[in-house]
């Protein structure tokens, strides 16, 4: 099963633009820090996630703001065929 569910914090957001079919496209970064343990040990996360939303979900993203913290569930998927960088596919944004 390909799902992720990770909470955090818009940091850039990229002009909408349309594929050939007519579809809207949103690139962002959100920026996510959390602790969780591993191990039995505590281990600070904090990294720099892409997502891509598509279609129906652009007109609610595209009022995001900098700095707004957003739930987003969706998949990971690579940026292109054979690349070893992922991004996030959003299927669901929620703004906290």
């Amino acid at each position: 099963m390909n799902r992720l569910d990770v909470l955090g914090q818009v940091s850039e957001l990229s002009p909408v633009r349309y594929t050939p079919a007519g579809i809207p496209v949103l690139e962002f970064l959100i920026s996510h820090q959390s602790e969780v343990t591993e191990a039995g040990h505590p281990r600070q996360l904090a990294f720099v996630l892409p997502v891509l939303a598509m279609g129906d979900l652009v007109r609610m993203a595209v009022t995001m703001g900098l700095g707004q913290t957003v739930r987003i569930q969706g998949f990971l998927a690579p940026v292109r065929k054979d690349s070893p960088r992922f991004r996030l596919h959003a299927q669901q944004i929620q703004q906290i």
